[in-house]
């Protein structure tokens, strides 16, 4: 029987996504409502989304495990895992799109069916045109591995900070079991998180919009075809403007070129245009590839409304903070925005002169070399990272207390056989399900082997401490899951993690890293195969191919993430270990696993206890749970004041805390498509939405990455020795002036 709560699309949505009348709280009208056009029907949440903007249309004879399939899949994965490790040291932040696996698999597919013969013997290698199943599963699989996996950036930590270098094996395994524990978890979880139509993961809409696009024949498709390669071309001729010749249009500030570099104070508000510059208030990037990760095509009204307000006030909190001296960071003159530690003179932080040859605190040196000091809009950023977390505890339990209950009510989660009022899910029912004891042994494999490597190379937890840290990351993967599926918002929960390994793991810094590892990343893929498992069901794949393309994917991404690792690594050492970086390579998110190893694991006590300089950070978790409560509590004072609804607290915070990261270029012209998108266009324009939207996004994303792969080996360095664009006005001399004219941020 199908769970009623489960099988009506909208209700998740109902306080969600309605539009923005939130902000005009006395209004009895919504701002949605539109002037009336025939045969077009407003978007207006999960069920809408899914019957009007994806099809049900299925053919269940197309194979989709194809031959095509075992050599674009494994090819585009070791692309991807290539890409994304030179990403991870880039200030940028910038990720390998799924789009852009896509379009290339699309390419690539159909130049192998029309070049290879198509009779007697080879039809069983070409086995008629290229089709939306195997093109899925070759997405799936390259996009698998096409995100830097979580212990290879602990693997880096150690050899930059810490001296130790794993071997390759130890690397490797480590990697494939905190990996595929989270796998074993999304199986378990796929009554709750996969095949309800209120699961939607927005993340998935672009490519899905594209997948059918380009593999059903129609009239409309053709058009829409035409449509997203002309906007595909125009981005990808215009990346090459921005990221390399014109340098300036990725943070366009008028204060800044006014300024022309005169003022800290203006580059630490207004600066935007390199690594740990500043909040970038009223700064514009016309850079796709910054643009996007602002999400504003895609992600629901209610979740960019919510980003919006967390980041209005971050403005007025980072700045305000640094200056009123907030934590000292002002006063002891240590930078504006890193992620790095320093000295109470504002010089680097030497953790090896505080950790003896174990690699644990010797109290003796830590009192000869005093505490370590985070910048204030770190510390900030921190604490409002720990609210996120407890108010994302809070919020599942007011607001979807409903589908938790009966998801877990007497293991139903477990139970095989259910039924789902899903119109995909009901498509689906002609293929055979995986399982759950496939998902169960993977779970049972990758744990006993996360076990064993504990002990190999170096021991970095004792074995019940694999096992106290994994129940941990699969109840944040429930809680913080349920977010992602309904909003595709992601929220952080290593902070969380670190807070109780502390007291697990007290003055251990490395046994903190990969406490990390096993509460954290094991969610955090958990997330992954979530949204791919959902993404194979739009387009009608057989799970046991899905399943397959997952963990071949996890495979090679491991081992190829390893290789690029040790090569960047090794030749851009002195780069990565700077606090502020350079333009082109950046250490920022290893030296942010770094220092919160450090201040975690080997001086929490040092640093958090009452009456420390940093006592208020992890009472985040404290405000952060509370505040939903009076959300809550005003909702049902106030029921036609959609305002207390309509906010997602955990947003919120995670926007408050989230400028004083790399660069910040993004997000005031993400604000202004993601309004016009979202709001005008939906609820004005829906024909033109339901058709184009996504596809738009598909097709700029793809494009933009596309150039900055071949940009990055071009001429970025990624490939040998980096081509800089001759200097002029819009392409500054970084070491004289900010790259939007800002003063330039140099550290010594």
């Amino acid at each position: 029987m199908a769970h009623s709560h489960l099988t009506e699309p909208s209700k998740v949505f109902e306080h969600q996504e309605k539009d923005l009348k939130a902000f005009d709280v006395h209004s009895a009208e919504s701002v949605e409502e539109a002037p009336s056009q025939q045969s077009e029907q407003v978007i207006r949440g999960a069920g809408d989304i899914t019957n009007l903007i994806i099809s049900d249309e299925d053919n269940p004879e197309l194979p989709a495990l194809t031959f095509r399939f075992w050599v674009l899949g494994p090819g585009l994965a070791t692309f991807g895992s290539v890409l994304s490790e030179i990403y991870f040291w880039k200030p940028q932040g910038a990720i390998v799109s799924a789009l852009f696996q896509l379009i290339i698999s699309y390419m690539l597919g159909n130049a192998m069916h029309y070049a290879m013969p198509s009779t007697g013997i080879w039809r069983r290698l070409n086995p008629g045109p290229f089709n939306i199943k195997e093109h899925t599963c070759i997405t799936i699989m390259a996009s698998t591995a096409s995100v830097t996996a979580n212990a290879i950036g602990i693997v880096a930590t150690l050899d930059l900070f810490y001296g130790v270098t794993l071997s390759p094996e130890a690397a490797i395994f480590q990697t494939f079991a905190s990996q595929l524990i989270g796998y074993g978890f999304a199986g378990l979880l796929r009554t709750l998180l996969v095949w309800p139509t209120y699961a939607l993961f927005p993340n998935q809409l672009p490519s899905i919009s594209l997948l059918q696009s380009m593999h059903f024949s129609s009239l409309l498709n053709r058009k829409k075809m035409k449509y997203f390669w002309f906007v595909f071309g125009a981005i990808f001729c215009w990346e090459i403007i921005p990221t390399w010749m014109f340098p300036l249009l990725t943070a366009v500030s008028v204060i800044c070129l006014a300024d022309n570099g005169r003022s800290p104070v203006i580059r630490n508000i207004f600066g935007a245009g390199a690594s740990n510059e500043g909040l970038g208030l009223l700064s514009f990037a016309f850079d796709w590839t910054l643009i996007t990760q602002a999400y504003p095509l895609y992600w629901p009204l209610q979740t960019q409304v919510s980003s919006w307000v967390g980041m209005a006030f971050g403005y007025v909190l980072m700045g305000g903070c640094y200056y009123a001296d907030v934590f000292q960071g002002y006063s002891r003159g240590l930078p504006f925005m890193s992620t790095a530690l320093f000295t109470g003179n504002g010089s680097s932080y030497n953790q090896s002169a505080i950790l003896g040859s174990n690699h644990q605190l010797d109290p003796e040196m830590y009192a000869e070399v005093g505490p370590p000091f985070m910048t204030t809009t770190y510390a900030m950023s921190l604490l409002l990272t720990y609210a996120s977390m407890g108010a994302a505890f809070s919020h599942i339990l007011l607001w979807h207390w409903t589908e938790l209950w009966e998801a877990f009510k007497g293991f139903n989660f477990l139970k095989s056989g259910q039924d789902f009022d899903d119109i995909h899910f009901r498509r689906m029912k002609v293929y055979k399900e995986v399982p759950q004891l496939w998902y169960g042994s993977l779970f049972v494999v990758s744990l006993g082997l996360a076990i064993g490597m504990a002990y190999v190379g170096m021991n970095t937890l004792p074995w019940w401490s694999v096992l106290l840290f994994t129940v941990i990351a699969f109840i944040l993967a429930v809680i913080l899951g349920f977010i992602y599926a309904v909003t595709g918002f992601q929220l952080s929960t290593g902070g969380f993690v670190q807070v109780i390994a502390a007291y697990v793991h007290p003055q251990q810094p490395i046994q903190n890293m990969y406490a990390k590892l096993y509460g954290y990343n094991t969610g955090y893929q958990t997330f992954a195969m979530l949204s791919d498992l959902k993404l194979g069901q739009y387009a009608k794949v057989p799970p046991r191919a899905t399943f397959v393309a997952q963990v071949s994917g996890t495979i090679i991404g491991a081992i190829f993430n390893y290789v690029l690792y040790k090569s960047i690594v090794d030749a851009n050492r002195a780069d990565l270990i700077n606090p502020i970086g350079t333009r082109i390579w950046s250490g920022w998110n290893s030296q942010e696993i770094n220092s919160a190893a450090i201040t975690w694991g080997a001086l929490s006590a040092e640093l958090y206890s009452p009456g420390k300089t940093y006592f208020q950070i992890p009472l985040g978790l404290l405000y952060g749970f509370v505040t939903p409560f009076l959300f809550y509590a005003m909702h049902r004072l106030f029921p036609r004041q959609r305002i207390w609804s309509y906010l997602n607290m955990p947003i919120v915070f995670t926007y408050l805390g989230l400028l004083p990261f790399s660069v910040n270029g993004m997000w005031w012209p993400g604000f202004i498509i993601g309004l016009s998108t979202q709001w005008w266009v939906r609820t004005r324009k829906p024909r033109w939405y339901i058709k184009y939207n996504y596809l738009t996004s598909a097709a700029l994303d793809g494009g933009a990455s596309i150039i900055y792969f071949i940009l990055n080996f071009a001429v970025f360095g990624a490939g040998g020795n980096a081509i800089s664009f001759p200097t002029w006005w819009g392409n500054p001399d970084p070491s004289v002036i900010s790259v939007d004219h800002c003063m330039a941020t140099t550290f010594s």
